[in-house]
């Protein structure tokens, strides 16, 4: 099951890690940055819903929805009651679930600006959409992951680690100078564009995107 949500994610264009038990999924949402979890109940290690208050406790505020097999309303209301912010009960269509998925990452707690605008360039964030001059700009996933993760703090140094983190999963391979490559690309596109931006490199810290004039 998991590797099938996993692809239909994916093919909406949402980076995936996957955590196969609760330890595993602790430890990774102590040291990454999600938007969203997808929590099923029954794990080798215990029951999922263990694993909310632990999260809360930590201030990991991500919205989680919970799957299982246990189905009935007692089961949804435990669900809800240890804080899963929705509950889908197994089987589910893979649709629904990114319909939901969708739906809670634009509750008003997590949502962020529509747009931004630097130079000639919007970034529409509901659509996942570059626009210059209201045109759109043809980018590859990654170089689109990129921007949209450098447009959302404009004028301020981007880690590198938190660029990976937002272009590659856990499991992807990641070759020494692949993000500086995806970089240099979109780089290349803006200025023969004259979008009127510009991505700095910030030595031994990573990347900066600011308008120019």
């Amino acid at each position: 099951m998991a590797s099938v949500l996993m692809t239909a994610l994916k093919r909406q264009d949402v980076v995936v890690d996957h955590a196969s038990n609760l330890a595993d999924a602790e430890a990774m949402a102590r040291f990454g940055t999600y938007d969203a979890i997808v929590l099923d109940r029954r794990l080798p290690d215990g029951e999922g819903l263990s694993l909310i208050p632990r999260l809360r406790a930590l201030r990991i505020e991500a919205p989680i929805i919970a799957l299982t097999a246990m189905s009935d309303l007692r089961d949804r209301i435990a669900g809800l009651d240890a804080g899963a912010d929705d509950y889908l009960g197994k089987p589910f269509a893979t649709e629904e679930l990114v319909a939901r998925l969708k739906a809670l990452l634009r509750r008003p707690y997590i949502l962020r600006a529509d747009h931004t605008v630097v130079g000639r360039l919007t970034y529409d964030f509901r659509h996942r959409e570059a626009l210059i001059d209201d045109q759109p700009l043809d980018l590859p996933r990654r170089e689109r992951l990129v921007l949209e993760t450098l447009i959302r703090r404009p004028g301020r140094t981007v880690m590198r680690s938190m660029l990976e983190e937002a272009v590659y999963a856990l499991d992807d391979e990641i070759g020494s100078n692949a993000l500086d490559a995806h970089i240099s690309r979109l780089r290349r596109k803006l200025d023969d564009l004259s979008a009127g931006i510009e991505i700095r490199a910030i030595r031994n810290l990573g990347y900066l995107l600011r308008a120019v004039s």
